[in-house]
């Protein structure tokens, strides 16, 4: 199946049976975006500063110059934001998948060290945080290896998964052509991996999810306070961990330095990783340990 053709069914109504390791009803699967440092900058090249997610909701970009609150804003996440996420998930001890920006781990070398030394795995987001909709193929082509090559560098080792995020209608298919890669997450229409047709070839995406991430505290009618995302959290994962006692389910839940990483927003993932541990049944694992999971027991019908 084309990743240009819409698919309505998916799996229907008997959807494969997981077999998540340790016969867990869900596989849990934390994401840190790491785009500080990546973001719209005329310092860059860019026309206009960036406007997308920082605190001042629906600020406009300033067109042909700098602003330097947004600056600031990003940089917190890389300085300070990135740290307490940091802090937070060792102290349980759990895996992590990063969505790294390839210019951003470059300003931030210390970060991607630590990233490596933590064990996380770390899947290529792009070279900038861009919308890649009406970048050239070309030019998104050379990103990419631009990006495999920033990973492999910083982190010690080359990104097995992809996210851009804001996708080009080429986007999948020079994922799949790169060769490198076990899978995509430019995806949010399933709780299952799944397969499609990529490069002539059969190419697995593991979904992700954009209610299940932060990033709500920066849009309109999205989360206000850390209790109001802990809530929503811990609602999603128990209602997959009901549906799991028959056919076990994923979650994926999105984070960012800038966001999370705020002293008034931590609490939210403190609370849902010691509502995961109380509750048990649950496969916290990186994005990558899920798809080799998934590719081992559920292989491709070629």
């Amino acid at each position: 199946m084309s990743e240009h053709q819409r698919d309505l069914a998916g799996y229907g109504p008997e959807p494969p049976r997981a077999a998540w390791p340790g016969g867990a009803r869900v596989a849990v699967s934390l994401v840190l975006n790491y785009e500080e440092g990546g973001e719209r900058n005329v310092l860059d090249g860019d026309a206009a500063s960036e406007g997308y997610l920082h605190e001042v909701v629906g600020a406009p970009p300033v067109v042909g110059g700098r602003d330097l609150n947004a600056e600031s804003m990003f940089a917190y996440g890389a300085r300070a934001g990135f740290w307490r996420v940091h802090r937070t998930v060792a102290a349980y001890g759990v895996p992590l998948t990063v969505y790294a920006v390839g210019r951003a781990l470059e300003r931030n070398p210390a970060a991607a060290r630590a990233m490596g030394a933590a064990g996380w795995e770390v899947a290529g987001h792009g070279w900038r945080w861009t919308d890649y909709r009406d970048v050239p193929e070309d030019e998104e082509r050379a990103d990419i290896a631009r990006t495999v090559a920033a990973v492999g560098r910083l982190v010690g080792r080359r990104p097995v998964g992809w996210y851009t995020g804001r996708t080009s209608p080429a986007t999948r298919r020079l994922v799949a052509e790169e060769g490198g890669f076990l899978y995509d997450s430019d995806d949010y229409s399933d709780d299952l991996p799944f397969y499609v047709e990529a490069a002539g070839r059969p190419h697995l995406v593991v979904p992700y999810g954009l209610d299940t991430n932060d990033f709500k505290f920066l849009i309109v009618h999205g989360f206000t306070t850390a209790g109001d995302m802990l809530a929503y959290l811990v609602d999603a994962f128990d209602a997959l961990h009901a549906e799991g006692a028959d056919r076990p389910r994923m979650m994926s839940v999105g984070l960012h330095g800038r966001i999370i990483g705020r002293p008034g927003r931590i609490r939210a993932l403190d609370g849902f990783l010691r509502h995961v541990a109380q509750r048990g049944g649950a496969w916290v694992a990186t994005r990558e340990q899920i798809a080799r999971h998934w590719l081992a027991t559920h292989p491709p019908r070629l």
